[in-house]
């Protein structure tokens, strides 16, 4: 056996959860920096406050597609990983191989199945997602070319989980830098040195993102794998990924859904608040999305060693590493939610200096993230769900927090304040507390009885 099934199998829980969560954190920081960069240039364009600002405004627009495009890759790329990781366990090297290999051909499908939609119907969705006559030639631009480079998304971010998955997480991590820092190379090359403008953002990142499909494909097929893309499994078996695809669609939910929530949030706060409302809400959302992603690294870290243990029927170090990973979520959570209510300022500050956006976007930080100090709890159940291959519970649970919850709450809530807007900011810590009952509720009695089944079958 060799070393890496000897660490996941009885290295220490706590080593080995912060061995491959520092990585997986590193590479999701890298990775929104990496679509940030683009943005920053762009917005640099000359004259800035009307070239500029426009053109940021099209690419702005074209964000929705992006996550659309991730989020397909999420499906297959974490449905698979950790079935894959589960085969591993058991001693099926060549199972992992096999999903692994479908999900590659599955990956290649969709992604020119996205590409002939995205050709197609570029103008008509960008106009939903918000372009204007002012700014669609700036996101047609962008999106035309950022399409085309959908095959080498897909690849990158699908196929780079199977990567992390096997425990080679500073591998994967690479992934991401080579491409980030290829892409902050590229952009004022392309955008200013060629005079590409928008177009040569887009251009500068699928160059960026081919170049990290073919370190993850090197990979992949290279002696260091365990894991190896084969030909002779690369034919789609149904019976092999459609329940990969069925664990795949809570990230799956997780990450499409973010463009409709958005949409709902901003339409609600227009209405009672006006543009510094929705102003308040993009500071809100990005600090958002950058607080939790340690939290998503390390329940990614986690993922490797529940999964594999699962599938050894190891339950005592299945249930060392989901502690591990609860406590760690836990105290990072209550961290963050004191650091926020404290000094919300100073959050609101990394995104904007504008006096009268700081001061609204800092009430109303305070209440949005009101219950994040119970988020913990829900990451950690939530993704150990997955990594056990739960596809029904962790698929609920998606569904319950954003779409039977949150949604709802963003219109029922204002009919009760005389703040609307306000009631609009409380929808989601309302949502989040109601969603961390339910999930702890229902992970109490299910990972209980799946760790009793484990213990049963291994004194068989």
């Amino acid at each position: 056996m060799n070393q890496k099934s000897v660490d996941l199998g009885s290295g220490k829980v706590s080593k080995l959860l912060f061995s491959l969560a520092l990585p997986t954190i590193t590479s999701q920081i890298v990775n929104m920096l990496y679509n940030l960069v683009d943005r920053i240039y762009i917005g640099h364009m000359k004259p800035v406050d009307t070239v500029g600002a426009l053109a940021l405004t099209g690419v702005g627009v074209c964000l929705p597609i992006i996550m659309i495009i991730s989020a397909f890759a999420a499906l297959v790329g974490m449905g698979g990983a950790p079935r894959a990781s589960i085969q591993e366990g058991r001693g099926d090297l060549e199972g992992s191989q096999k999903i692994m290999g479908s999900c590659f051909t599955l990956l290649i499908v969709t992604a020119a199945l996205l590409t002939v939609v995205f050709r197609s119907f570029a103008e008509p969705l960008l106009l939903t997602f918000g372009a204007s006559e002012n700014t669609i030639g700036y996101a047609l631009d962008y999106m035309n070319i950022y399409s085309l480079g959908t095959l080498f998304v897909q690849v990158t971010l699908g196929m780079n989980a199977y990567i992390t998955a096997q425990g080679f997480t500073t591998v994967s991590m690479r992934t991401v830098l080579i491409g980030a820092g290829l892409n902050t190379v590229l952009d004022p090359i392309f955008i200013f040195g060629l005079g590409l403008g928008v177009r040569g953002a887009a251009l500068a990142t699928i160059l960026s993102q081919a170049v990290s499909a073919a370190w993850v494909l090197r990979f992949l097929t290279g002696p260091r794998t365990k894991w190896r893309l084969r030909r002779e499994f690369l034919r789609p078996d149904p019976q092999v990924f459609l329940p990969c695809l069925a664990l795949g669609l809570s990230p799956f939910i997780m990450q499409s859904t973010e463009s409709l929530i958005a949409v709902c949030f901003n339409s609600s706060l227009l209405k009672y608040g006006g543009d510094v409302a929705v102003g308040a809400m993009t500071v809100l959302t990005s600090m958002m999305q950058f607080a939790m992603m340690p939290l998503h690294g390390l329940s990614q870290g986690a993922q490797p060693i529940i999964s594999y243990n699962f599938g050894a029927r190891s339950a005592q170090r299945v249930k060392e590493a989901f502690a591990c990973l609860l406590k760690s979520c836990v105290i990072y959570a209550a961290v963050l939610w004191a650091a926020v209510q404290l000094f919300p300022q100073v959050f609101v500050q990394i995104f904007n200096n504008n006096p009268e956006l700081v001061d609204y976007a800092a009430k109303a930080l305070r209440v949005y993230m009101g219950a994040t100090c119970l988020f913990g709890v829900q990451i950690a159940c939530q993704q150990t769900f997955v990594a056990l291959g739960n596809a029904k519970t962790s698929l609920f649970l998606a569904v319950l927090r954003k779409i039977i919850l949150l949604i709802p709450l963003i219109y029922i809530l204002p009919n009760f304040f005389a703040n609307k807007a306000f009631a609009v900011f409380l929808a989601e810590p309302v949502a989040d507390f109601l969603a961390v009952t339910a999930t702890a509720s229902i992970f109490a009695v299910q990972f209980k009885r799946s760790m009793a089944e484990l213990e049963e079958s291994t004194q068989k």
